[in-house]
């Protein structure tokens, strides 16, 4: 089955075949994809990988808004194709990627002509404005310390975290010094053991806890 049909059931046949035509480009991990300040030239729909959107502060602090995977969408994109505003964050691929780029003018009319493709954007991206208030929410009332520790569960994979703790500070949105500290601390609690770019977890049972 074609990406376009798989993607979006119900697309009309000639919408898939215009959508299938489009080229497939693959690019590889670490290749920026926008820049704040960029305009959106198209509609990116990831076939493979994992994109990251980063904010950046004026003290050069970073967070991380979401990450987009196939099936997702990128908020900073639809609105910049619907409202002409400019990226206001980074994005950078993760890990080696395929995607098609939509170009602006088919978005567009396929906005205005598709209630199938209209509904995957708007569904699309009411899901990221849900995860991205979420974010917010723990930003602003949550602790350091539940937030680091829900992080490092998301990211173990077998009791091993590959992460840094410039990494970790994104994430969460704190400063890698403040990150640091706690991963200290709960090293000499015994609930975990950093080592250069990896974190391996001790005890999960207490780090459950302690994100909760």
């Amino acid at each position: 089955m074609s990406w376009a049909a798989q993607t979006l059931p119900g697309l009309a046949l000639p919408q898939i075949a215009r959508l299938d035509a489009l080229p497939c480009d693959s690019v590889p991990a670490h290749s920026p994809m926008f820049h704040a300040g960029d305009r959106a030239q198209g509609f990116a729909m990831v076939l493979a990988g994992r994109i990251e959107v980063h904010l950046t502060g004026i003290s050069g602090r970073e967070i991380l808004l979401y990450a987009i995977e196939p099936g997702q969408s990128c908020i900073q994109t639809t609105l910049g194709l619907l409202g002409d505003a400019p990226y206001s964050g980074t994005a950078t691929t993760v890990t080696d990627c395929r995607l098609v780029m939509i170009p602006a003018a088919l978005f567009h009319e396929m906005m205005a002509s598709s209630p199938v493709f209209r509904s995957f954007v708007f569904r699309a991206f009411a899901a990221r404005m849900s995860e991205v208030t979420e974010l917010l929410e723990q930003v602003a009332f949550s602790r350091i310390e539940a937030r680091l520790a829900r992080a490092l569960l998301d990211l173990d994979n077998n009791g091993e975290i590959g992460a840094t703790h410039a990494q970790l500070a994104a994430r969460i949105g704190t400063a890698r010094e403040v990150i640091s500290r706690q991963l200290e601390r709960w090293t000499a609690a015994g609930i975990l053991q950093t080592g250069r770019g990896h974190v391996t977890l001790r005890d999960r049972a207490a780090l459950q806890a302690l994100a909760q």
